[in-house]
């Protein structure tokens, strides 16, 4: 039954531990900085400042470019009027009416003597003048319809039949001079993508920054739970024996009510403490990512020296802190940014020189005649744009990009101003907080014999339990400022390192 009780103990205890995440700092970092929305979306931006930069880089190349169209129009674009039209397809009609008449006019003015000889020559030959007649008429007949059919075959010929019209075409086009615009624009993409960089890296020194506070945070109120529970064990072991001591008569009742006053105190300090841990944990899962119930334990919650004592000054480089933060260089690329941009601006007022090539389709076409089918030319090409008016247009614009440029530069230089004075209050408190550090060392061995003297004292029955509780208080004050200290020793730390822009 033992061996089966410890069993279950065990089993339980494993579940617990198993339920129970440790973390230490660099786990918290980089938990925090995969969790960070932010820096998921630095991590998207610097994606599409690379295929800006891509896309720049293109500029320099040859583009190609295909068209096609169809057009549906309602009446066809005719050469010749319904008159001409009429005109040639009744040609040989209109001919052979002219000759016609020409004939009758020529049998009209003939004597009557004149027409006996031709009709006695048209007898010696074998026929009539009605036969001569009757085949000249056929002759005309004939030839009236062939010159018709030619006159209809010249009308359709002058047919244009453009109701469908197709085009296509396929064109190359090279810049050969572009007035600079296309340099300033791909620098200004390897600027925005420097940009996106420094970004990211402003951000990501930021969730640090909140992670390490945090963790810290917790940290340092879970030491002072565990001072509290031991200050509510000491005030409480008092106010036994202050209670044994008023039942003997030894004592007054107003030390007992005294001492319960205490114990009151460090039960509310004790379940303040508590709840504030319970708050810093669930801030401290919520950057990490975890749930906000996650029963997680740190590394550093069980150990007694938070810190090492400082004795040596820190000596911070301001020149560093320039070269590495990332607030600085997203300045300086702006002032970078704004150059080019006064750059681009300007190709606005410089000649421009492009080639060009391709080939184009029609249907109809007119290459050779006029032809209801596809057809199709090659181009090429020298395409020179010069501007020469535009008012100072231009101009103004370049004035105020270099007005940008200016007033970015002076963000800079006040920005560069509060970094060496941040760098320099960093660098201050991180030796002021060794400086404490060491202070509430040396005060916890005083209150600690302090606190040894009294209890000795009191058990001898030489000090009252008012000293005992002055020296409890005591030792619980130098203890919290030692707790105090050694946060105080690493978030300075950290401010130091974020300040430099080496936070990482």
């Amino acid at each position: 039954m033992k061996h089966l009780i410890g069993l279950i103990l065990l089993s339980g205890i494993t579940a617990t531990a198993g339920a129970q995440r440790i973390l230490n700092l660099d786990s918290c970092r980089a938990m925090a900085l995969r969790n960070n929305k932010q820096m998921a979306v630095a991590d998207v931006k610097r994606d599409m400042a690379r295929n800006m930069k891509k896309s720049a880089r293109t500029k320099y190349l040859p583009h190609v470019n295909a068209m096609g169209g169809y057009v549906y129009s309602s009446r066809e674009i005719s050469l010749l009027s319904n008159d001409q039209k009429t005109a040639f397809s009744n040609i040989g009609t209109t001919a052979s009416s002219g000759i016609g008449g020409t004939m009758q006019s020529i049998g009209a003015g003939l004597t009557d003597a004149q027409k006996m000889a031709i009709a006695q020559q048209l007898g010696a030959l074998g026929t009539t003048a009605d036969d001569v007649a009757n085949s000249l008429n056929n002759h005309l007949n004939n030839v009236a319809s062939g010159l018709n059919a030619q006159g209809q075959r010249i009308v359709d010929a002058f047919r244009t039949d453009n109701r469908n019209m197709f085009a296509g075409s396929i064109m190359v086009t090279q810049p050969i001079y572009m007035g600079g615009s296309i340099m300033a624009m791909n620098r200004m993409a390897d600027i925005g993508e420097k940009m996106a960089q420094n970004s990211g890296d402003a951000m990501r020194q930021a969730t640090i920054y909140d992670a390490d506070k945090a963790y810290w945070t917790v940290v340092s109120l879970k030491h002072k739970k565990r001072l509290a529970e031991s200050y509510l064990s000491l005030i409480r072991q008092l106010s036994a024996d202050v209670a044994k001591m008023v039942k003997e008569g030894v004592a007054t009742r107003s030390e007992g009510l005294s001492v319960d006053v205490k114990v009151n105190e460090a039960e509310m300090t004790l379940a303040q403490v508590e709840d504030g841990l319970v708050l810093a944990r669930m801030l401290l899962c919520q950057i990490c990512g975890l749930p906000l119930d996650e029963n997680l334990i740190l590394a550093d919650e069980d150990i007694d020296n938070i810190a090492i004592v400082m004795t040596e000054k820190v000596d911070a480089s301001v020149e560093t802190a320039v070269e590495n933060r990332p607030e600085l260089r997203l300045l300086q690329n702006t002032i970078d940014l704004s150059r080019q941009a006064t750059n681009l601006l300007k190709a606005g007022n410089l000649p421009k020189v492009a080639l060009f090539g391709g080939y184009s389709i029609t249907n109809p076409n007119v290459f050779d005649g006029y032809h209801n089918k596809f057809g199709g030319v090659w181009n090429v090409g020298v395409l020179l744009c010069v501007p020469v008016w535009n008012w100072g247009d231009v101009a103004y614009k370049v004035r105020a990009a270099k007005n940008a440029t200016t007033i970015a530069a002076l963000e800079f230089d006040e920005a560069r101003e509060k970094v060496e004075l941040q760098v320099t209050q960093s660098s201050f408190k991180v030796n002021e907080a060794g400086r404490r550090l060491t202070m509430a060392n040396a005060n916890i061995r005083r209150a600690e014999e302090n606190l040894r003297c009294a209890n000795l004292g009191f058990k001898e029955g030489v000090i009252q339990a008012t000293t005992v509780m002055e020296a409890q208080t005591a030792w619980l004050q130098a203890r919290s400022q030692k707790i105090d200290a050694e946060i105080d020793v690493k978030l300075s730390q950290v401010n130091l390192e974020k300040a430099l822009g080496t936070l990482q």
